[in-house]
């Protein structure tokens, strides 16, 4: 019986892979077989700590600011060039109202939103020779308001946007193109409300299944994005929130 969701000897790359959800997505490619690479902040592999949600084991590496275009075009291409699926998961935030300012807007667009088409552009080639899956992460702050954090939602509502138009624009090309809208997931982005007792309970009682999502349950929305169960889904983005959104 074939397995859809068997990767082996496909090739992926995670950008923001080194811990939280795409770490999570990244080491479910690679326990499905694929040679997984992940781009990262941090200027050596040895520097992440599993105790902060990062494992490594078995990920290739390179250290790229995707906050700046030229380091997104001036980064190295894994796997001699060949590409299966990319999975944007690159993210930030700036909290104490830092994105009503020039410096905290700028920061959080061109991380959430500008770096997706930039990486984008990057590997259309390589993803077109063959007829891969671009798999954008946004958040369910881009459905709705996002109190104190007008960049972060604003960007996210955009990376949901720019997943239906590279969706439309890029299936010609033989590209699948398709996104996941995470809610409350417990990584060093939430801390804020997941290490406040009084907040995260409150935020608890909101998701109707009870629960925080984790990175294995955004991976596996991500597995199924660019496997060949979802052959025939463009353009769309999957919400993976427990509920929080309805």
């Amino acid at each position: 019986m074939r397995d859809d969701t068997d990767f082996t000897g496909k090739k992926v790359l995670v950008v923001g892979g080194s811990s939280g959800i795409g770490n999570g997505v990244a080491h479910a490619f690679r326990e499905r077989g694929a040679a997984v690479h992940v781009w990262g902040t941090r200027a050596r592999v040895e520097e992440y700590d599993p105790a902060e949600g990062s494992d490594m084991a078995g990920l290739g590496y390179d250290c790229v600011d995707v906050g700046d275009p030229d380091a997104i075009d001036a980064a190295p291409v894994p796997f001699g060039g060949a590409l299966d699926v990319l999975i944007l998961c690159q993210g930030t935030v700036v909290y104490r109202r830092g994105e009503f300012e020039r410096p905290g807007w700028d920061k959080v667009m061109a991380v959430n939103l500008d770096s997706l088409m930039h990486a984008g552009r990057k590997f259309h080639g390589a993803l077109a020779s063959a007829r891969g899956s671009l798999i954008i992460v946004s958040s369910i702050a881009g459905l709705k308001a996002n109190i104190g954090n007008p960049a972060y939602a604003a960007s996210k509502a955009g990376a949901i946007s720019l997943t239906k138009t590279l969706g439309q624009a890029w299936a010609r090309d033989g590209i699948r193109v398709n996104g996941l809208a995470p809610g409350l997931v417990d990584t060093k982005l939430t801390k804020v409300t997941t290490e406040h007792p009084e907040r995260r309970a409150g935020a608890l009682a909101s998701i109707p299944q009870g629960r925080m999502g984790t990175p294995g349950d955004m991976a596996g929305a991500a597995l199924f994005l660019a496997s060949p169960l979802a052959a025939y889904v463009t353009g769309h983005t999957l919400v993976v929130d427990g509920g929080l959104s309805l």
